[in-house]
């Protein structure tokens, strides 16, 4: 009895500290357009945040590194692009309708992703992501190299006007809120559980019974459709959906943002997703070297913050008590 009561006695603990530490997130997100930063920056920030949340739940939870992560956020982009400019959609139903492509995009490919393990899964990835840049280089709905230009935002629910600044913002903010929550919930349910053993050591979970490539499917299919959720709230910010979207750049970009701000961690990818926008938008006088600045500053976090910088904090903390 006392050996079960000191094992939960922590993870308690965790819990409620994530709580605590999600409320404060919140608020500090809630009152940003009174404190004089840049609204538009804290969007673009809170879209890739989720983008690498999504992702995290895929690598961190689940062990599978996907390098072609870009083409859910891509494809989410267009269609929901689309959606608003050519068939007059509602704002609520083109955001469905781009995750319900993300979603099935996700089904298509992981079904034949998830057959690999290791190095081969993310190549395979890699290789349909880029197979799907060219497709949509070519395709005439996304207009090639030009894109889909000056999407209209319209109302969300006949009500609420997101080409107001304030409207939108706290549209995303919310939309991002439950979103984070979901992904939360699902990292701490059964099914997140068995993720993490999966993760840990695969054969001893086949042994036990699971079935782990379903296991893993489920936890990819769930990835693809929160960047699609990311790639669409992405629409209504920009006014745009353009090819760099799904480049297997935006997909390397995702990954820089979760080692950085801690693999593995509920809050690391949030905080990366931020370093790395803050970069973009305020190291943007120095033209291409941004890239370098960011190479540099990733081999930095490596050899110093090998867990991020949110998974060095937690474990520092988790030592002081």
């Amino acid at each position: 009895m006392t050996s079960i009561t000191d094992n939960a006695a922590p993870a308690h603990r965790s819990s409620r500290d994530e709580i605590v530490a999600f409320v404060i997130m919140a608020v500090a997100l809630a009152i940003v357009p009174f404190t004089g930063i840049y609204p538009y920056f804290v969007m673009q920030a809170l879209c890739f945040a989720l983008f690498a949340c999504a992702f995290n739940l895929l690598i961190g939870y689940g062990g599978l590194l996907s390098f072609g992560h870009a083409m859910f956020l891509g494809t989410a982009g267009y269609v929901t692009a689309h959606a608003l400019k050519v068939w007059s959609f509602e704002p609520e139903f083109g955001i469905l309708l781009g995750v319900a492509a993300s979603a099935v995009l996700a089904i298509i490919t992981g079904l034949i992703a998830i057959r690999r393990q290791g190095i081969y899964f993310s190549m395979i990835t890699l290789a349909l992501s880029q197979l799907l840049y060219f497709v949509y280089l070519q395709t005439p709905f996304t207009h090639g190299e030009d894109g889909i230009q000056g999407v209209p935002q319209g109302k969300l629910f006949w009500l609420l006007n997101l080409a107001q600044p304030m409207t939108l913002y706290y549209t995303i903010l919310v939309i991002f809120l439950l979103a984070f929550l979901l992904i939360f919930r699902i990292v701490n349910s059964p099914f997140g559980e068995v993720l993490k053993a999966i993760r840990e050591n695969e054969p001893r979970a086949v042994s036990l019974g699971y079935k782990t490539d379903q296991y893993k499917l489920m936890a990819y299919i769930l990835s693809g459709s929160l960047a699609g959720l990311a790639g669409s709230l992405k629409i209504f910010v920009a006014q745009n959906a353009s090819l760099t979207d799904v480049h297997w750049s935006m997909s390397g970009e995702v990954v820089l943002m979760t080692l950085v701000g801690g693999l593995g961690t509920i809050f690391g990818p949030v905080v990366g997703a931020f370093v790395i926008i803050a970069m973009q938008q305020y190291l943007a006088q120095f033209g291409q070297w941004v890239t370098v600045i960011q190479g540099v500053i990733f081999v930095v976090c490596v050899l110093t913050f090998r867990r991020g910088v949110i998974g060095e904090i937690a474990h520092l903390f988790k030592r002081s008590l």
